[in-house]
């Protein structure tokens, strides 16, 4: 799942060359609003994160092209009337955000002395407990500067943490205090989940015996939601079976987890079974582990855990091989929308600037500045993911998120055919989303078969849903 195209990183951001205007330029056209010209402030008078990313890009791309020209930045240091209507604070911003960007040019182009002197700039102004914007220039400077260290072989000082908080295990978010603050906060993951329980229930049918599998199960708490929905059939419901994936490191969370929703079940007089089934590596499941019987309704469920495993190819092949055997009715993909893959720094770093940018700027929206567990999501979970995407390369960049499209061309290799969500789906999404007072700024679209969740119209999430065509 490797990005097929190499060129060498100075190739993008090179000034004088037209792949660096062509990259930044095509984010103009991305989102809805396809031009800075049409950039308005929200009706508190504010631009959103990634409006000012853009202005910014647009900036940059001015001056770059002033620069090839022989012209310098105070030529026309603007290029669009969205500027003159912009108030210090966003202008502010927009210089900020203007010279990472040239930061990062500096990088890619192996400038270092004159990038880390950008960043020291950006530095002054940035900040982990100002607006979205200074939240987000602070950790891609950050992962910015880990680069150079790794590049140049001077290691960057670690900076203290102010929450004296150590980065955690992805797998044990979802029973930790901070999951749960941000599932109750944000909108993402409770429209992923409602959703996805609907199109179980779509495939599942009527069947007495339901199996799922979830190879990700964190807090569990959607299953709460299927159970209440397989008891209000009007079917009867003899037994429902999970099957939850664990490492030995997890077990006991996801014990805790188990406890939790056998209780639940009984509180419905559910018959219900759960079982872990632990392994040390994804590559060793195997299909008779799933222990599936001939008379259960199989349903697979994957929230945003396959991008884990893209930089290790035979894990996640294995997984579907063996997923392939029991031949699911279902299999539920929730996914991070966003191409985190490419094996240019560049492309990388663009695609990372704004897919941070409009979760800050949700996480300013949803949650309070000096919320503790906003900042831990934004200190450890984020910023880690930012240092990743940026500051590696090779076996050690694992934060490889790829686009619905890709996986789209990687399930077909598995005769994988995408089931169309139906109606009732759309509606528990759109149902759901209405329970936020973010809700207005939250987008559900659909691409093809699939709904794309976002954030002021940029994509953040992808739920799909498959199944393998057996003829």
């Amino acid at each position: 799942m490797h990005n097929s195209r190499s060129k060498s990183t100075s190739a993008y951001f090179n000034p004088n060359s037209p792949a660096s205007m062509e990259l930044l330029s095509r984010y103009r056209s991305k989102f809805k609003q396809g031009s800075t010209d049409e950039i308005v402030p929200d009706c508190a008078g504010t631009l959103s994160t990634v409006e000012i990313i853009k202005l910014a890009a647009e900036k940059f791309i001015n001056f770059s092209t002033q620069r090839s020209n022989g012209y310098t930045m105070f030529t026309h240091p603007y290029g669009s009337s969205a500027f003159t209507s912009l108030s210090i604070d966003d202008m502010r911003e927009v210089e900020l955000v203007f010279q990472l960007l040239t930061a990062a040019e500096r990088v890619a182009r192996k400038q270092f002395e004159t990038a880390s002197k950008l960043l020291i700039r950006c530095g002054c102004v940035a900040s982990d407990g100002g607006t979205p914007v200074e939240r987000l220039v602070y950790y891609l400077c950050e992962a910015l500067q880990n680069r150079i260290g790794k590049e140049t072989g001077i290691p960057v000082p670690t900076k203290p943490n102010k929450l004296g908080l150590k980065n955690e295990n992805p797998m044990a978010m979802g029973t930790n205090p901070t999951f749960l603050a941000c599932h109750q906060a944000l909108p993402f993951n409770q429209v992923l989940q409602f959703c996805g329980i609907q199109a179980i229930i779509d495939q599942v049918g009527t069947s007495s015996k339901v199996h799922l599998i979830d190879i990700h199960i964190r807090s569990g708490v959607q299953w709460t939601a299927m159970m209440q929905a397989l008891i209000d059939r009007k079917s009867e419901i003899t037994l429902l079976k999970l099957t939850a994936f664990a490492t030995s490191s997890d077990v006991q969370k996801v014990e805790e987890t188990g406890k939790r929703l056998e209780s639940f079940a009984k509180t419905l007089s559910l018959p219900f079974l759960f079982k872990i089934l632990v392994l040390s590596d994804i590559t060793e499941v195997k299909e008779e582990q799933f222990e599936v019987q001939d008379d259960e309704a199989v349903a697979v469920y994957c929230q945003v855990i396959l991008r884990t495993m893209i930089s290790k190819p035979q894990s996640l092949e294995n997984l579907m091989r063996a997923i392939r055997r029991i031949n699911p009715l279902v299999i539920v993909v929730a996914e991070v929308e966003a191409n985190h893959n490419s094996t240019s720094f560049v492309n990388r770093f663009t695609e990372a600037l704004f897919f941070y940018g409009a979760f800050f700027d949700c996480l300013e929206a949803c949650m309070s500045r000096d919320d503790v567990h906003r900042g831990i999501v934004e200190g450890v979970h984020l910023a880690d993911g930012m240092k990743n995407i940026v500051a590696y390369e090779g076996d050690k960049r694992v934060s490889r998120s790829v686009n619905i499209n890709t996986w789209r061309l990687f399930f077909t290799r598995f005769e994988m055919v995408e089931i169309e969500l139906s109606e009732s789906c759309l509606y528990q999404a759109n149902l759901v989303l209405q329970q936020f007072s973010c809700a207005s700024s939250c987008t559900l679209e659909s691409n093809g078969k699939c709904l794309i969740v976002g954030w002021k119209g940029t994509p953040l999430h992808s739920l799909s849903t498959w199944k393998f065509d057996q003829e």
